[in-house]
């Protein structure tokens, strides 16, 4: 049981919280694994693109592998919110106030979706629900977004096992973590690990340049641009789109991108059984 947060430290396009459903709903399906993706962000409907068409009045939400038949699930967060207040809740409550998208699999925590007021409320009790999960399912994918604050940012880093720090290929965005890292000694440790979005693998910062430059010592992961993917992350498309490219061979115009989603996700595993080694 493990948590993995997504970061970046600018406001700019790095792909973040897609390279979460990428590689979330690509462990789904390949791993034996039950995913919880939490995304802390307030009226963001990335995720929610990602796996479903908008639908009004929804109660009830039809995962792939079967319904999630709950009531009030679009505002899981808020459901959650209450019952911790109230000291009522069980790790294997979370699960009554996610959508799903493979049953047993993977399941989403979506934004909140009300004010802002009440959001500011809420976006406290996101380390302790991202913890109450953690006890419920393998993994628990962090979405974390700016608008919680630094210091809600900073409980939920402490108590992550793995920080996939998402980057753009831009050679200011890389120099800026590289600065902040010197003064950040979580960001210095093991459990963080180097990740750009919308990757091109025709610019010159290729994945062996940008890890020569930062001076890792295994290779950067990333997740390629792909145009599939990015439709399919638009219409409802994604688990969909993982399944029909399953075996998909490397000749495929379509190879690099599972390639390296699959090898991003590896990474996050390694890494993770290495950390428990030593431990």
């Amino acid at each position: 049981m493990s948590i993995v947060t997504f970061w970046n430290n600018r406001k700019e396009e790095t792909g973040k919280t897609l390279s979460i459903a990428a590689i979330a709903t690509h462990m789904a399906i390949e791993h034996n694994y039950k995913i919880l993706v939490v995304s802390t962000g307030h009226k963001d409907e990335t995720l929610d693109r990602c796996f479903w068409q908008e639908k009004k009045q929804a109660k009830k939400n039809l995962g792939l592998f079967g319904p999630n038949t709950n009531v009030g699930i679009e505002d899981g967060i808020v459901g959650l919110e209450t019952l911790m207040k109230s000291n009522r809740v069980s790790p294997e409550q979370v699960t009554n106030y996610t959508k799903i998208v493979f049953k047993d699999r993977l399941e989403i925590l979506p934004s909140f979706k009300g004010e802002k007021l009440e959001y500011d409320e809420i976006k406290t009790t996101y380390p302790d629900i991202i913890s109450l999960a953690n006890n419920y399912y393998d993994l628990v994918f962090v979405d974390l977004d700016e608008e919680v604050g630094e210091e809600i940012s900073k409980q939920i880093l402490e108590k992550s096992n793995i920080i996939m720090v998402t980057l753009s290929q831009r050679l200011i965005s890389i120099n800026n973590f590289m600065k902040l890292r010197e003064e950040e000694p979580v960001l210095k440790s093991i459990k963080t690990l180097i990740l750009i979005g919308r990757y091109d693998k025709y610019s010159k910062y290729t994945v062996k340049n940008i890890t020569r430059y930062m001076g890792e010592k295994n290779k950067v992961s990333t997740i390629p641009y792909n145009t599939l993917f990015f439709e399919a992350c638009e219409e409802a498309g994604v688990p969909d789109l993982f399944l029909r490219l399953r075996k998909v061979d490397e000749d495929d115009r379509n190879g690099l991108f599972v390639a390296e989603v699959k090898r991003t996700a590896d990474n996050i595993v390694y890494r993770l059984q290495d950390l428990a080694m030593k431990l």
